[in-house]
């Protein structure tokens, strides 16, 4: 079961809500169901020592591999 962020269209509340596959999501404020999925993001946990540092993303398309391996520039 995955957990989504969402943003009501009516009151503007932000909201994580642990889905199952037959639920429908309402906001926890107002009730709404006008919702909007946001991007999530999720972190990781490793044993495992870093490895270095990673490139910067690049300013204009946020690829990983840094401004040398974007196909904007």
């Amino acid at each position: 079961m995955p957990i989504y962020e969402y943003r009501c269209s009516s009151c503007s509340t932000e909201f994580e809500k642990l889905i199952r596959a037959s639920d429908i999501p309402e906001c926890p404020s107002c009730h709404g169901r006008k919702l909007e999925k946001k991007l999530s993001v999720f972190a990781t946990s490793s044993q495992e020592p870093a490895r270095g540092a990673l490139p910067d993303a690049c300013g204009s398309c946020g690829n990983p591999g840094g401004p040398g391996s974007c196909m904007m520039h």
